[in-house]
């Protein structure tokens, strides 16, 4: 006899649900396959729209840092509107003058390299913020998925409570049970009840959260296309190179943003020329002669060494960061590796529990109705076969949460060809 052979017995039971279900399914948004979400969502998640602000916002800056210092233009007149010979404008001296700031040390070509490392460092932020986005939307795909299949156990669990209240009423009206076992088997039915509420509400929560996360215009209401049946599949890849992490690779781009902003601050202690050149006419002897001269600021009082030592702060803070990110790239590598070879151990381990705990079901019940069992004998059957399912669906998560995470630690996308 099949292990399987008891789930007839609950057709009748399945069917109202069932179609329940499909109706539900013929009115959802269901979510793309995953790789297909995860390249529609380039263009509407609203975190990976902020990051690519940020390079703008970058870009911004870095041409501005090329740019040079505006010149300028200055009309004085002198000796009008005074008394006895200077009244009216005979005698004035008006002096037209152009002058143009020259930055010394090295400020344009310092701040031009700043501002281009601010865009790496930009660029990198965005490329750990997109493997970031990429891990928690394989996630919250593989979460709703979960959800969604323990509805569908809980929906079972119904099923296979209301058999096995109709097999203790049976045996109640022949008298080979007494009436309690009917009232229990019915408490157990409503207690199934409860728990698919639960689970609805769950799978709610998870498929809202799905379509946050992927800006969807409407909501996703179904998975139609299995993630999880992808999890005992995977080959575990090769550790991946710590420091070819994204995240080590942001903090490295910070690191050198820093350095270049150091680089600008000791710049900024030289103080900067400024030459002009003009033209003054002496109305009192109608002539004209030429004025220049050079102008540079002392630097008495400020030589920008706070500046300086804030720039050298942050520079160490910087590099701080740079090592944290190493060693916890390596930590990750690790923690990764291991969870997703434990993780595949437990997925066998639980689908063996899932066949063994079917047939020992199907025997108790076997058992039950000959009136050599108890009932109570098929509650822990029937509880320890829906346990062993839901551990089976959370193995499958921990696996592709660990895969999902060596991902993301290679700089790639997860489940691209799913």
């Amino acid at each position: 006899m099949s292990i399987h052979r008891w789930w007839p017995l609950a057709a009748a039971s399945i069917g109202a649900s069932a179609l329940t279900l499909a109706a539900q399914i013929a009115l959802a948004a269901p979510a793309p396959p995953f790789s297909e979400l995860l390249q529609q969502t380039q263009a509407t998640a609203p975190r990976l729209a902020e990051a690519q602000a940020a390079i703008g916002e970058a870009q911004g800056n870095a041409a501005q840092a090329r740019a040079r210092p505006n010149p300028s233009v200055a009309v004085e007149v002198e000796n009008w509107g005074g008394s006895k010979q200077y009244q009216g404008f005979t005698t004035t001296e008006t002096t037209a003058r152009f002058e143009q700031p020259f930055e010394l040390g090295g400020k344009r070509s310092a701040r031009i390299a700043a501002g281009e490392a601010g865009v790496a460092a930009a660029q990198a932020r965005a490329g750990l913020g997109g493997g970031d986005f990429a891990f928690d939307l394989a996630a919250a795909y593989a979460v709703a998925e979960a959800a969604e299949l323990r509805l569908q156990l809980a929906q079972d669990s119904v099923a296979l409570a209301q058999e096995d209240a109709r097999i203790a009423g049976a045996l109640v009206k022949a008298g080979k049970e007494a009436d309690l076992r009917a009232v229990q088997a019915a408490s157990a039915v409503e207690a199934a009840r409860a728990g698919v509420d639960a689970a609805r509400a769950e799978r709610a929560e998870a498929f809202a959260r799905l379509s946050a996360l992927a800006g969807a215009a409407e909501p996703y209401t179904s998975i139609p296309v299995s993630l999880l049946v992808h999890a005992d599949r995977i080959e575990t890849p090769t550790a991946p190179d710590p420091t070819k992490s994204p995240a080590y690779r942001a903090a490295q781009a910070e690191r050198d943003a820093a350095a270049a902003r150091v680089t600008v601050e000791k710049t900024r202690a030289t103080p900067d020329l400024t030459a002009g050149i003009g033209v003054r006419r002496f109305a009192a002897d109608d002539v004209t002669a030429l004025v220049g001269g050079i102008s540079m600021p002392l630097p008495l009082f400020d030589r920008n060494r706070g500046n300086i030592a804030a720039a050298h702060a942050a520079l160490s803070g910087a590099e701080a960061r740079l090592a944290a990110a190493r060693f916890d790239a390596q930590a990750d590598v690790s923690s990764a590796i291991s969870r997703a070879d434990a993780a595949l151990s437990r997925i066998a381990s639980a689908q063996a529990s899932e066949r063994s705990a079917a047939e020992a079901y199907r025997l108790v019940r076997i058992g039950y109705q000959a009136g050599k069992l108890g009932q109570l004998d098929v509650l822990n059957a029937r509880r320890m076969l829906l346990d062993a399912r839901a551990q089976t669906i959370n193995a499958r998560l921990e696996r592709l949460s660990a895969e999902a995470a060596l991902a993301r630690l290679n700089g790639v996308a997860p489940f691209g060809d799913i």
